[in-house]
């Protein structure tokens, strides 16, 4: 494999609703280009960007993948992303390698919610932007319908650059606006010259203005009157299209190659190159500096992705950002400032390397089996420490409580889960120690889901997935005395303890101990064991078995045996006035409020409100925010969340988003506490 300098290497990464047929079109573009020997198709599981087991088996993308190829001289890394939203981790991977957008779109759907999620990501992260419409072999794709509502959602900017001739209203052949010229497409992909009938005159204004926008000079001439030459329309495309003033707008079928090849070529000519991308911010040595992409700048790269897989090892995906790389770069993870030494360097094709000598900036590689390399790590030169930008991922919103199949297991779970995180930092976990329970976090059901499968498929662990329990508190309401008095006698020496205690609600989250002695009746050195058997009575209420919070206990009386007294006695005897005691304070059960912030389209406002009280939240406010969408603040019982994250994202067609922290707790009300108690106790008779 040649070497190609930042100038001509090309990072596309192709975005879109899921169902668009994105991994199609990049089977259909390595094809074409000649990369592969064979057209994969997803339906068949041999496609090369799909590699993974669950993609295969989803006939979906579940992760980010690479492969290349050249057109026109350049080299073009192509970067397929999920499309699924509970997979939005592989779009965040991919955003950060990409230097251009290819959002994809069915000509039957046109523009739909992920869609427009990855327009703004790419627009927020300045990213330049192409559109390809897809699928125009379907009866009832309408390329038209579709461009007009590019240019509604994505704005005027949008730019047709392809268009489609249609016979019996079905696309026929294909003008290229940039040469004026018309072709037809056999079986194969292979283009053939025909007859323009007039799209030209209809759509080809439309790109010029376009095109006169991006340069004075080509203003002028287009005022003018004068013709552009064929260089001047891909030049002025490409600075529009850099400078985010142009969206081409391309068209074509993947599944059957139809005009492919013109978007192999819009790409070569159009998308902005490595070096053609404005400087990179990062801190260097503590100072803010600007990183252009050049071979001769210091070696400085951002891991994007990794794969951890338990036969392979630790595969690192990243993109050079300045320098050159080779095997004997000297270079350190500036997070750690361990010394990294590279084995071998390859670039990804789909789930094969291929070993290569260098990697120019602006290029795509992978390092394999280097130890303590995360995504977002900056691997930069030796002697400096250079800190690039990592990758944004979204937080996880829905939990479920993972339980082994096999007793025994529970380390192995643990240990998967760490090795999944490696992969995909969208996934979280916590060992609950209230509920006994391994909460497992993902974005949506299906993410989770396909953690259950890796979990088997990788590490051997057959796991179940249940709903979370609840930590619910317990706490009192009024004050009471009340006396525990331990009492034993055996062979020898008995047992003696007596206390008398008031219990008195607090502001706190564990015991408040204080003692009020007077005359001896308690010996000092029993104190400690009276303290200490209240704290462990804490553990388990009195109610339903839940921790007890916000009491203060005073020790205020008592007597002692001066044989049979021991620190065990009172110790028992301060369990039993907690027994006796807190049944006579009002307990009751607390639960815990969460803040909820949700995001959400205007239209959706009303079914949210009113799901949030059907679900005992109150909202505190709304605002716009500046992507015309709504702002609900809200707070709401964490056992009334369960299925928000699903709730949300059906009522809302995706487009709605949450997060969800924990405030405080408050009192449960009597009707569901009484069925939590009842749940409780049946469930604690059971285990009996």
């Amino acid at each position: 494999m040649k070497s190609f300098s930042g100038a001509d290497i090309k990072n596309v990464m192709l975005a879109g609703h899921a169902g668009s047929g994105k991994t199609t079109l990049a089977e259909a573009m390595l094809y074409l280009s000649g990369a592969t020997d064979r057209l994969g198709k997803t339906a068949e599981g041999n496609t090369v960007m799909d590699f993974d087991s669950e993609e295969k088996k989803r006939q979906a993308t579940v992760s980010t993948s690479v492969a290349y190829f050249e057109r026109k001289g350049k080299k073009i890394n192509i970067i397929d992303s999920p499309g699924l939203f509970d997979f939005e981790g592989g779009i965040c991977e991919a955003m950060r390698a990409a230097d251009t957008v290819l959002i994809v779109l069915s000509g039957k759907s046109g523009v739909n919610v992920g869609s427009q999620k990855v327009y703004k990501m790419a627009k927020s992260a300045g990213k330049a932007i192409m559109v390809y419409i897809s699928k125009l072999n379907s009866d009832s794709a309408d390329y038209f319908k579709v461009l007009n509502d590019v240019k509604e959602k994505f704005g005027p900017s949008a730019c047709p650059v392809v268009v489609p001739q249609l016979k019996n209203d079905k696309a026929d052949s294909y003008v290229n606006l940039i040469t004026g010229k018309a072709y037809k497409y056999d079986e194969n992909g292979k283009a053939s010259e025909t007859e323009e009938s007039g799209t030209l005159d209809e759509y080809r204004p439309q790109m010029y203005e376009a095109v006169a926008g991006s340069d004075e000079e080509l203003m002028e001439k287009y005022f003018g009157g004068e013709e552009f030459s064929e260089q001047e329309v891909l030049s002025g495309l490409a600075a529009g299209t850099l400078h985010g003033d142009i969206i081409p707008v391309l068209c074509g079928a993947g599944q059957t190659l139809a005009c492919v090849d013109l978007l192999l070529d819009a790409i070569a000519d159009i998308a902005p190159s490595a070096a053609d991308i404005p400087a990179e911010k990062a801190e260097v040595d503590g100072a803010e500096k600007e990183l252009a992409c050049s071979d001769n700048g210091p070696l400085a790269a951002v891991v994007f992705k990794t794969v951890a897989d338990p036969f392979i090892g630790r595969l690192s995906y990243f993109k050079v950002i300045s320098g050159k790389l080779t095997a004997s770069s000297k270079a350190v993870n500036a997070r750690t400032g361990a010394p990294e030494r590279f084995a071998k360097i390859s670039i990804p094709f789909g789930g094969k390397q291929v070993d290569v000598s260098e990697l120019s900036a602006g290029d795509i590689g992978v390092f394999s089996k280097l130890a303590d390399v995360k995504t977002g790590d900056t691997i930069c030169e030796q002697g400096q420490k250079i800190i690039l930008k990592g990758v944004d991922f979204p937080a996880s919103c829905l939990s479920m409580a993972v339980w082994p199949k096999n007793k025994g297991d529970e380390e192995k779970i643990v240990s998967g889960i760490q090795r999944l995180m490696e992969e995909d930092p969208t996934i979280g976990y916590e060992n609950n120690q209230e509920t006994r329970e391994l909460i497992v976090k993902g974005l949506g059901e299906q993410h989770l889901d396909v953690v259950v499968s890796r979990l088997k498929s990788k590490f051997g662990v057959d796991v179940t997935m249940t709903v979370p329990k609840v930590a619910y508190r317990e706490t009192i309401r009024k004050k009471v005395k009340v006396q525990g008095r331990h009492k034993k006698q055996s062979g020898g020496h008995g047992q003696f303890g007596d206390v008398w205690i008031e219990f008195e609600p607090c502001d706190s989250d564990s015991l408040v101990f204080e003692e009020k002695i007077f005359g001896g009746a308690v010996p000092k050195n029993f104190f400690p064991a009276v303290e200490k058997g209240l704290t462990e009575s804490m553990q388990r209420g009195t109610l339903a078995g839940y921790p007890v919070v916000g009491v203060k206990a005073t020790l205020v009386d008592g007597s002692y045996h001066p044989v049979d007294s021991s620190e065990m006695s009172f110790k028992l005897a301060a369990a039993l006035a907690f027994k006796n005691g807190i049944p006579q304070a009002s307990p009751v059960l607390l639960e815990p409020i969460g803040s909820l912030k949700v995001v959400l389209p205007d239209e959706n406002m009303g079914d949210i409100m009113g799901e949030i009280n059907k679900r005992r939240g109150r909202v505190l406010g709304m605002n716009p925010d500046e992507d015309r969408m709504q702002i609900v603040d809200a707070e709401i019982p964490m056992a009334e969340t369960g299925d928000f994250a699903t709730l949300l994202r059906s009522m809302t067609a995706g487009r709605g988003s949450f997060t969800l922290s924990f405030e405080r707790y408050e009192e449960v009300p009597a009707n569901i506490a009484q069925k939590i108690i009842s749940e409780s106790n049946a469930g604690d008779n059971d285990a009996k």
